[in-house]
């Protein structure tokens, strides 16, 4: 048996952030100083996963709730846009790597939730190639820098699922979401719209289609602030809106659900929307990104 560490690398810096530690912590510290922290400590985030010239401002609103005094351990659930996945998967890493520093996953935790049987193990080349993990990696760090070495990481890469799987995912991580000392970080952005995405639902009662892409991910959002996963299910279903963590969210809601069942009180608000671009005509498009945050009380 090898004793080699394995590393992921920042294979999207220099083109999706910078790869410049101190420019990185410079734009992290301006967008966070833009952002309130109004509902901490979070227990649970959802926050965008695009380049950081497009969401990272809306990404602060919702790392400002994070409170490293209390975390101990980052589960990262982000979908998978590049391989077919029914399930969800593990890293084959031990360190993620970040322009500012190195994150350590929780091999406790991997080895408890690969005993279940529920999880494949993903490549060194799909783990590098998804964004939707590796986005919320500087800012994990930053959030928790006053604390670096005293928190690890456990990343998911989480596949198309069933609803019944969404229920099951969620049972199982809901006794880590009990637990204070975790944060659940939720990378999702919101509605792609245009023909490159081949959605174009336009309701015309709305005003300009920027409008209407507004009121529909704002109708999701208000859904998913309810913490209800079948409404959510239901609403999907319905006007298919192509929010691309949307299995990611189902997990958590179900989560959520089961620990309300044992009397658990939560809430979740939205602190944050922003579109990429205001669609007027058929010929543009644009990515919508929310940033809110779940506390239970």
């Amino acid at each position: 048996m090898s004793n080699r560490v394995v590393c992921r690398e920042a294979s999207h810096a220099g083109s999706w952030y910078s790869a410049s530690g101190s420019q990185l912590n410079a734009q992290l510290e301006g967008w966070l100083s833009q952002a309130q922290s109004t509902i901490r400590p979070a227990r649970a985030i959802i926050a965008p996963h695009a380049g950081y010239t497009y969401c990272g401002a809306c990404a602060a609103h919702a790392y400002k709730q994070v409170d490293p005094s209390v975390t101990r351990r980052v589960f990262i659930l982000g979908p998978s846009h590049h391989v077919p996945l029914s399930r969800c998967a593990l890293s084959p890493a031990d360190v993620y790597r970040t322009p500012l520093y190195d994150l350590r996953i929780d091999q406790k935790v991997y080895a408890d939730l690969w005993k279940t049987g529920l999880f494949e193990r993903m490549s060194l080349q799909t783990d590098e190639d998804e964004h939707s993990i590796e986005m919320h990696l500087p800012y994990t760090a930053k959030a928790m820098e006053s604390h670096k070495d005293e928190f690890s990481i456990v990343p998911v890469l989480v596949g198309a699922l069933s609803e019944s799987k969404e229920q099951e995912y969620g049972r199982l991580l809901s006794k880590y979401l009990a637990d204070p000392s975790n944060l659940f970080i939720i990378s999702s952005d919101f509605c792609h719209w245009g023909q490159r995405f081949r959605y174009t639902y336009y309701d015309e009662s709305q005003g300009e289609i920027y409008r209407s892409i507004e009121h529909l991910d704002k109708m999701g959002m208000g859904i998913i602030e309810q913490l209800d996963p079948v409404s959510f299910t239901n609403y999907l279903k319905k006007y298919r809106n192509t929010i691309c963590g949307r299995h990611p969210i189902g997990v958590l809601l179900n989560a959520v659900a089961e620990l309300r069942k044992s009397g658990l009180e939560m809430n979740f608000s939205f602190l944050n929307y922003a579109q990429s671009s205001q669609c007027r005509n058929w010929q543009d498009s644009s990515v919508s990104y929310a940033a809110g945050a779940l506390i239970v009380h």
